[in-house]
């Protein structure tokens, strides 16, 4: 599987971007354009059935195997939203980031209520800048622009293969220094869950009021969790 990827910037430290399902590498606009003004190359794909990646078979393992083939080793920081978090997380053994921060990661899927992925499936068929604005009052102008051009060229097949991740994706321990941040409440990470990854060797921080997609509805929030990791 050859993803796309997108590069931006040429400073020394290089810093992985895994967008969310329905999205794609645009999504990071704000914190791309903030990892750049650090001294960051930024290096994000598009996964599999999103942006302009190719359409294929639907596993969680696959993503894995498809950032381990496509992104470079050794990074100074790999960062993973929702199910970019879960993808990063099958990768992280090979892709060996300094630090990986997993935010509001794709964890335990089946926390998520099946009634929200046929939700989620109509929302994106059906989506225009009125409802994403609905849905996402806080988000910015750029923030809805890119959430219609991911839509656009997501392939809504994607979340029936979703609903066959039926395995234990919880990570047994921390690879490499990893924060998971939450959003509040988490979408995907459940108080039981947020505690066993504590205990595994993962630093916990909640973003106060922030939805799922912290780095959109909080953008200052989301920047100031993860100080220290980048």
């Amino acid at each position: 599987m050859k993803l796309n990827v997108h590069e931006r910037g040429d400073g020394e430290k290089v810093a992985l971007l895994i967008h969310g399902g329905m999205s794609d590498h645009r999504t990071w606009h704000a914190v791309e354009d903030e990892l750049i003004a650090r001294g960051y190359r930024v290096v994000a794909p598009d996964l599999r059935g999103h942006g302009l990646s190719p359409r294929g078979e639907y596993q969680a393992e696959l993503l894995g195997d498809d950032l381990a083939e496509n992104l470079p080793q050794g990074a100074d920081v790999a960062i993973g939203h929702s199910l970019g978090g879960l993808s990063l997380a099958l990768a992280v053994e090979r892709l060996r980031p300094s630090k990986a921060v997993y935010s509001d990661p794709g964890f335990t899927l089946d926390a998520v209520p099946a009634e929200a992925m046929a939700f989620m499936k109509h929302m994106v068929t059906t989506a225009t800048e009125d409802s994403v604005k609905t849905m996402n009052p806080r988000w910015s102008q750029a923030d809805v622009e890119a959430e219609l051009a991911g839509f656009a060229l997501f392939d809504p097949t994607f979340l029936d293969g979703v609903r066959g991740f039926d395995g234990d994706y919880l990570p047994r321990t921390a690879i490499v220094p990893s924060l998971v941040q939450l959003a509040d409440p988490s979408l995907t990470i459940k108080p039981d869950a947020a505690d066993e990854l504590s205990r595994r060797g993962f630093e916990i921080r909640t973003v106060k009021g922030a939805g799922h997609c912290v780095h959109r509805d909080d953008f200052a929030g989301f920047m100031a969790s993860i100080e220290g990791w980048i």
